[in-house]
């Protein structure tokens, strides 16, 4: 069976403890989708110049952020690694090169949308870091050389946010500003339309792509997605919401069957 690949908008690593309405959403679509056999993660929060995976078999749950309840520190996500699927994702992306780092751990960009979906922490994951080095069709086009993975019984999830930006909101008022839904729609119509180019080539979408996207590192994962996705696959929406300078819209590819 051929596994999905799905974009998690992941929001505050505060909807890994908490029970609201994307956090369901996420434990609807672990219920609903085919069981992997393994997850590679392509999250927001592991940056580095160069490529890399984690090849650990018992990787630590980070707790990359300040400023929480000690309930979210508490937190312990203790899914096992799989070095046999970091080593494939290595030989996938080959020859470029791929460091096999067998001391990182799961960042919340990780554990945080994986926890609903998997409670019992029972599914290998292999996370995949950002090279930003890499032009953006790079990272699309790793995608599309990682694709192969879905006939291997491994789910690929990539999970950042469509539209992030912290600093050009107003926390005071709690306002959403009219460019962060704009974006959002249009992100979503692009990825209807299949004009995966256009994605790609984000700053050419205009004022409202470039305050969405101010940084890059939460939209990135999507075009892994992108390029992991079939041409024939319809994608589907789910968690689709946008507040503040946030977007939690989650994208589904694949599992046609499932009801989300």
């Amino acid at each position: 069976m051929r596994m999905p690949a799905l974009f998690l908008g992941h929001g505050s690593p505060m909807n890994a403890i908490e029970d609201n309405a994307w956090s369901r959403g996420w434990a609807g679509a672990g219920r609903a989708l085919p069981r992997p056999r393994a997850i590679l993660v392509i999250s927001a929060h592991w940056e580095t110049r160069g490529v890399a995976v984690t090849a650990g078999p018992a990787p630590e749950t980070i707790h990359d952020f300040g400023g929480f309840p000690q309930a979210l520190f508490d937190a312990r996500y203790p899914a096992p690694g799989d070095p046999d699927l970091a080593r494939r994702v290595a030989a996938l992306l080959s020859p470029d090169p791929v460091a096999l780092d067998e001391r990182r751990g799961f960042d919340h960009g990780v554990w945080s949308v994986l926890a609903p979906m998997y409670p019992a922490a029972d599914v290998p994951i292999v996370a995949l870091s950002i090279d930003r080095t890499r032009p953006d069709r790079w990272h699309y086009e790793a995608g599309h050389r990682l694709a192969g993975l879905r006939d291997e019984g491994v789910m690929i999830v990539g999970s950042g946010d469509i539209v992030h930006n912290l600093r050009d909101v107003n926390f005071r008022t709690g306002a959403t500003p009219d460019w962060a839904p704009r974006f959002n729609e249009t992100a979503k119509q692009l990825i209807v339309a299949g004009d995966h180019a256009s994605l790609i080539d984000y700053a050419g979408l205009g004022s409202d792509a470039a305050l969405a996207i101010n940084s890059a590192e939460h939209y990135l994962p999507l075009l892994y997605v992108l390029g992991a996705a079939d041409a024939d696959e319809t994608p589907r929406f789910f968690n689709d919401d946008v507040f503040a300078g946030i977007s939690m819209t989650s994208v589904l590819f694949g599992a046609e069957e499932a009801r989300l």
